[in-house]
Parts: C-alpha cells; sequence; structure tokens
C-alpha cells in the first residue's frame, strides 16, 4: 500500500444501518500511512439536518479535508461539501449520487429494485407532537442485504447494532448545489452490492464525474471486506490533491 503525504485531513462518514465503527479497517490502514482520519457520527435524521451537522463539523477542522461518504453518507458529504470551505475532494463509496433537487432514493429510481427495498423493517419514533418513520434492515435480511462477503457472525453482531435512518433521510429531495460540482471525485462501486443497485452506482460516479473503481464481488461493506482495495483509492485522492 502506498503512503501519502497527510496534509489532508480524511473525514469518514457512515451510512444508514451502521455507525462510525464500519470505518475501522479502514483507519487503521490510514494511521499506518501517516494519514490524520476522523469518523463523526452521522445523525441519519434527515438529509439538510445532517448534512449542516456535517458541515459544521468539517468547519471547525484545522486544514483541508478529504470527505469519504459511504451508502446514505454519499448524499450526507454531497451536502456538506457545498458549506464547508475546507473540502478539497470527494470520495463515494457504494454510495448513492444525488444532484439538486433529486433525493437518496429518487436517485436510484430507474433502475431495478436491490434487495434492500424489500428488506426494511419500519418503526416509529417520537418527534415532538408527532410521530416519525425510522427503518432497519430486517435482522434475518442484514447479513444477505448489507454484508454477504463477511462471516455470519459478523454480520449478526452488526445487524444487532445497526442504526435506523428516518424517511427524510431517504426522501428529502437535496437542497444546495452538490459540491461535487466544484470538486474533484471518486467513486468506489460495489459490484454485488444488495442494498444498491450496482448499476445505480455506476450511473451514480457518471453523474458526479467521479473517477470510479469496481471492486468486484464486493458487498455493500465493502469497507470492511476489502478495506485495503477502498483505503488505496482515498490514498490516490489524497495523493492527486497533494500534486
Amino acid at each position: 500500500m502506498t503512503s501519502s503525504a497527510p496534509s489532508l485531513t480524511v473525514v469518514l462518514v457512515h451510512g444508514a444501518f451502521a455507525d462510525a465503527s464500519s470505518w475501522a479497517e479502514v483507519i487503521a490502514r490510514l494511521r499506518r500511512a501517516g494519514v490524520a482520519a476522523v469518523a463523526p457520527g452521522n445523525p441519519l435524521r434527515g438529509l439538510t439536518a445532517d448534512g449542516e451537522y456535517l458541515a459544521g463539523v468539517v468547519s471547525q477542522i484545522d486544514g483541508p479535508v478529504l470527505l469519504v461518504g459511504h451508502s446514505y453518507g454519499g448524499p450526507v458529504i454531497t451536502y456538506a461539501s457545498s458549506q464547508a470551505d475546507n473540502v478539497k475532494g470527494l470520495v463515494f463509496v457504494a454510495s448513492f449520487g444525488v444532484d439538486k433537487g433529486m433525493s437518496t432514493l429518487g436517485s436510484n429510481a430507474e433502475f431495478a429494485p436491490a434487495e434492500l427495498d424489500s428488506s426494511l423493517l419500519p418503526k416509529t419514533f417520537p418527534m415532538g407532537d408527532a410521530t416519525g418513520t425510522e427503518f432497519y434492515i430486517q435482522p434475518d435480511h442484514f447479513h444477505s442485504v448489507f454484508c454477504a462477503d463477511l462471516p455470519a457472525d459478523q454480520a449478526a453482531t452488526m445487524g444487532a447494532s445497526q442504526r435506523p435512518a428516518t424517511d427524510t433521510a431517504f426522501g428529502e429531495p437535496l437542497a444546495v448545489e452538490p459540491g461535487w460540482r466544484n470538486l474533484p471525485s471518486w467513486f468506489v462501486i460495489a459490484g454485488a452490492d444488495h442494498a444498491i443497485n450496482p448499476d445505480a452506482e455506476r450511473a451514480a460516479a457518471q453523474r458526479i464525474g467521479a473517477t470510479a473503481t469496481v471492486i468486484e464481488g464486493g458487498s455493500h461493506a465493502i469497507a470492511l471486506s476489502r478495506a485495503d482495495e477502498v483505503t488505496q483509492v482515498i490514498l490516490t485522492a489524497l495523493q492527486t490533491l497533494a500534486a
């Protein structure tokens, strides 16, 4: 694995049904390469709210930042990078790719549904005087949908600790000009993704104008199962930005 000058901080943003620990293997590899990395929690409450939250986190980091987003984290970094002026590049990992006025779900509307679409488990939560809706992956579907290339025991632990995302997170259109319009971008496509149709990921990479890398056989959880390859794309982005 090639090391990179640690002049940028890498900010790793998880998506729905996961938490910051989903970046553990990538963080370990970046640290060995001398790269500063942080993985803040993504609230998963709504695209505008989550994007504003992340922009606030990023704006308080000294120096330039490379934003990396997995899955729904991709739309969140798309929003945040339009608000935080120290963001210098974007990496999308098994991600949705949204443009202004487009929602996370809407970005995939023209493609065949992935297994995730029929495996969601809605639950309610209090939201002031109202009731909100959030979604989990059904426990008996989690391994196949999210991380088919990880061991069953690890998948069971991830499924038991999954974090839900609201219907607003998935359905709210991007309200700002996407950061990728003015920033260099990279995209890691999971070739055997059961949460997002891989063809939708390919289309997202093209929409964004990103440099694409396909990880054949990789599940949605490629940041864990194929951490070497994901990390190498991040290091390549850092090297390009530092040149």
